[in-house]
């Protein structure tokens, strides 16, 4: 799709088709970063959390630093990546949704790579041992570890759907902040159209706006810690 087609939104009424629009790009974008995330971090998780292997306190340390990495770097980094002198410079990716999937992928995936390996580590070697015991595979003590630690791998989940749609940065500088000029909005999502909304004055829309991504964390709170079992074991 040609950039010059996508018009970016001066003036815009308060209206429910901009709103609902925003709101689909914001879900879409980092339901599908977060689900990638965690088909990611979690495997990772259970490979540093049961085995010893060299460099293990390294590959510790970057998930550890990866938790606080500045946004707005891994966005120039990802938008670098997707340019046309970047290795993913053929797809044409720039300022296009996939993009900010891949930025929002990279900012929650050392958060819920960390969360998830505190809870699988801190699951009491004696549930190990007594699966071991009963003629338990690795897989089926790995699939017993999860489910004690659960609670905390959905919290690891949580966190990082709120790091992902939560962010600003890095989702505008590969984004864009796009729009069509009926309001259906392409790359523009919640955080980026409050910035927008308030810096043009249209503090009401802005308000709503706020409320809209306070209630979709939420909502997904609840249904993460209903889940994981809301800490019951």
């Amino acid at each position: 799709m040609a950039l010059e087609a996508l018009q970016p939104i001066v003036e815009l009424p308060f209206e429910s088709h901009y709103i609902r629009s925003i709101v689909r790009v914001s879900l879409t974008v980092s339901l599908t970063a977060v689900a990638l995330s965690t088909l990611v971090s979690i495997p990772v998780a259970l490979t540093v959390g049961f085995k010893e292997f060299p460099g293990k306190g390294l590959v510790t340390a970057v998930i550890n630093t990866g938790m606080g990495f500045p946004s707005v770097v891994v966005g120039l980094v990802v938008l670098f990546a997707v340019s046309n002198e970047g290795p993913l410079g053929a797809l044409d990716l720039v300022f296009t949704p996939q993009a900010m999937v891949i930025s929002q992928f990279v900012l929650a995936t050392p958060v819920i790579t960390g969360v998830s390996l505190a809870a699988i580590t801190g699951v009491d070697d004696a549930v190990r041992n007594a699966a071991y015991a009963m003629g338990g595979t690795r897989l089926d003590v790995a699939l017993v570890v999860i489910k004690e630690a659960r609670f905390g791998i959905a919290t690891a989940v949580l966190a990082g759907f709120g790091r992902a749609i939560s962010e600003v940065g890095s989702v505008l500088i590969v984004g864009g902040n796009i729009a069509y000029a009926d309001g259906t909005a392409y790359t523009r999502n919640l955080t980026t159209a409050i910035t927008l909304e308030a810096r043009q004055g249209r503090y009401e829309t802005a308000m709503f706006l706020g409320a809209i991504l306070v209630a979709l964390v939420l909502l997904v709170n609840a249904i993460v810690g209903r889940l994981g079992g809301g800490g019951r074991r």
